[in-house]
């Protein structure tokens, strides 16, 4: 009898731990993010686990894909997108989303590892030249099949005249994190990447940047938004990315702002 019992209070102790570990996983939320935010999404999702005791697991990727997966079914209660195109997508499909939140507004740079002979200037001249040279052999981007930040890399070359030219030239990276590692890994003389990264300290270390203006392609309104399986603690994480906390981090990366909720308010 006593075995019986001690046998039970195992077996009780157990299925407990089970729940426990069960409810704590789900209350780490599944987040799908845009690449180009990868180091500053880690310093904000650092800070929010300082400031509230909360978890929050973290995917990053191209939007565009990340879109399929979402209407696909996958876990995702949270999505951070690079254009906020891709959140219209989401929200057509199904309304009751909303329109989510405008979180930041991203930025290009033209970016090349240390020893390349590419000369980095705003207009892409240095670029021009190489390529009259013939000394350039490849030149990295995302996809700008599903990647916001390689369509408008893809913007810019075309509003510079050299979308044609470098046809023969281009690697693409299957996302902006991606494009960023083959400008600097030496795979490529250098690229179009995300403003965001080529700020991080990982990738000067390695490369340098110059930023390109904003008037040669347009925005890169970046959204995010709730999913329908959202729970407390991917809301919460939703409304510590609108506080200036967050706004501060993505600032130190390079992004624009939007108009925070008491700007608008005062205004």
């Amino acid at each position: 009898m006593a075995a019986k019992f001690t046998w039970l209070s195992v077996y009780v102790v157990l299925l407990s731990s089970l729940f426990s570990s069960q409810a704590l996983s789900n209350d780490i939320p599944a987040i799908a993010a845009a690449s180009n935010i990868k180091f500053a999404l880690d310093e904000v999702a650092k800070q929010f686990t300082q400031d509230t005791g909360k978890k929050v697991r973290i995917s990053y990727g191209s939007s565009g894909n990340f879109v399929a997966q979402i209407k696909h079914g996958a876990p995702f209660q949270l999505f951070l997108s690079a254009d906020e195109k891709y959140i219209y997508q989401l929200q057509k499909s199904d309304p009751s989303l909303g329109e989510g939140k405008l979180y930041a507004i991203g930025r290009l740079a033209i970016a090349a590892p240390n020893y390349s002979p590419l000369k980095l200037d705003p207009e892409l001249e240095g670029l021009k030249a190489l390529l009259d040279t013939g000394k350039l052999q490849r030149f990295a981007i995302a996809n700008p099949d599903h990647a916001p930040y390689g369509e408008r890399a893809r913007e810019v070359l075309q509003a510079l005249g050299l979308w044609d030219r470098l046809q023969s030239k281009l690697i693409y990276g299957e996302n902006a994190s991606q494009a960023a590692q083959f400008t600097v890994s030496g795979s490529t003389q250098g690229g179009l990447v995300a403003l965001s990264l080529a700020i991080a300290p990982q990738f000067q270390a390695l490369g340098h940047y110059q930023v390109i203006p904003e008037e040669l392609h347009t925005p890169l309104n970046q959204r995010m938004i709730l999913t329908q399986k959202a729970g407390e603690t991917a809301k919460v994480f939703y409304v510590y990315l609108q506080s200036e906390s967050a706004r501060n981090i993505f600032s130190d990366f390079g992004f624009g702002l939007p108009a925070s909720e008491h700007t608008r308010t005062a205004n």
